[in-house]
C-alpha cells in the first residue's frame, strides 16, 4: 500500500476539494456502495460523491481514481472508511418523541404482559447514529415508565458507520442535541458543560451497547441476537426496493414473535412487506411481528 501524503500533493485531491470522475467511474463507485451497504447512491450525487472520494484519497495517498478503487477493493479496513464518509447521520435527543410515549404506554405493557419481574427485554435502536436515540430510549424509560426496574431492560444501539459509534460510546453532546430536552432533565442526566458540551453520566452511558451492524448482511443482523423491539427510522429511504425488502426480512427474523417495529414518519412497512402487521395505537402507528401460531 502507498504511504500516505499530505493532502497538497496528491494531484486532484486536495482536503476539501472536488475529484472529477467519469460516468462510468461514478457507476463502478455506486454499485460498489451499493454491494456492501444497499444504499443507492448516482449521478445526481455527483458533487456529494466526488468530494468524499476526493478525502479518502487525500487520507491514502492516492493519486488517481482507478488506484484509489483498487486499494477499496483489497482493503476492508478502507472498505469501512469509505462507507464511514457516506454514511448520513442527522439526529437529537427526543426524536420522534411520540413513539416513545408510545414504548411506555402500549408496546412495553404489551411485550411484559406475560413475562415476570426480572424477565430480560430487549430493545434495539439501528440506526443509532452518535447515540442520541437509543440514550433518549434509557432517559424515557427511567422519567417515564414506572417498571422499569422491573425487568432486565437491554438497550442496544447499533450502526454500519464505526466513527460514529466511537462517538456515542464517548457520550458528548452540543446545544443543538440537547435542544428537545427540559433543562431539568439536562442537569439530572448530563455533566457540566464544558466548552459548550455536556457528556452524559456515566450511569446511562453504560446503560446502552453499541454494536456494527449492516442490516442488508443477514449474518450481521443475526449476530446481534432477538429483540422485542426495534426503532428503525429513517434508514430504508435510502435503499431501492429491493435492498428494503432485504433489510425488512432480516429486520423480521431479529424481532421476537409479538415483536414491534418504528419505522421513521416517512416510511411504511406494507409498502416493503406483508410479513408485519400493522398496529394504530394512541401515540403512533408501528409494525409487528405476528406472534407464535399467528
Amino acid at each position: 500500500m502507498s504511504k500516505p501524503q499530505s493532502p497538497k500533493r496528491v494531484a486532484g485531491a486536495e482536503q476539501g476539494s472536488a475529484t472529477p470522475l467519469n460516468p462510468d467511474e461514478i457507476r463502478r463507485l455506486c454499485e460498489f456502495l451499493y454491494g456492501r451497504t444497499g444504499m443507492i447512491f448516482g449521478e445526481s450525487k455527483r458533487y456529494y460523491i466526488e468530494r468524499r472520494v476526493a478525502d479518502r484519497m487525500s487520507a491514502t495517498g492516492m493519486r488517481t481514481f482507478r488506484a484509489y478503487f483498487s486499494h477499496v477493493q483489497a482493503s476492508e479496513s478502507e472498505v469501512e472508511h469509505l462507507i464511514n464518509i457516506f454514511t448520513v447521520n442527522e439526529t437529537y435527543f427526543y426524536r420522534e418523541e411520540h413513539q416513545l410515549h408510545c414504548l411506555g404506554r402500549s408496546l412495553l405493557p404489551d411485550i411484559v404482559r406475560n413475562r415476570k419481574p426480572g424477565d430480560l427485554v430487549r430493545i434495539w435502536s439501528v440506526p443509532c447514529s452518535t447515540g442520541e436515540e437509543p440514550y433518549s430510549i434509557a432517559i424515557w424509560l427511567l422519567e417515564n415508565w414506572p417498571m422499569v426496574d422491573a425487568y432486565h431492560i437491554e438497550i442496544v444501539g447499533s450502526d454500519i458507520d464505526t466513527r460514529v459509534l466511537v462517538e456515542a460510546e464517548a457520550g458528548i453532546y452540543g446545544e443543538r442535541a440537547l435542544s428537545r430536552l427540559p433543562p431539568g432533565m439536562i442537569e439530572r442526566y448530563f455533566d457540566l458543560p464544558h466548552e459548550g458540551q455536556r457528556r452524559l453520566i456515566q450511569d446511562l452511558r453504560e446503560s446502552v451497547k453499541f454494536t456494527s451492524v449492516n442490516l442488508v448482511d443477514r449474518a450481521s443482523v443475526a449476530a446481534q441476537g432477538r429483540f422485542d423491539i426495534v426503532f428503525c427510522r429513517n434508514v430504508l429511504i435510502y435503499f431501492d426496493d429491493a435492498s428494503r425488502l432485504l433489510a425488512a426480512n432480516n429486520l423480521y427474523d431479529a424481532l421476537n414473535p409479538g415483536g414491534y417495529i418504528c419505522l421513521g414518519h416517512t416510511e411504511s412497512m406494507n409498502r416493503i412487506s406483508k410479513q408485519f402487521s400493522l398496529r394504530r395505537f394512541e401515540d403512533a402507528i408501528v409494525y409487528q411481528r405476528p406472534g407464535e401460531g399467528a
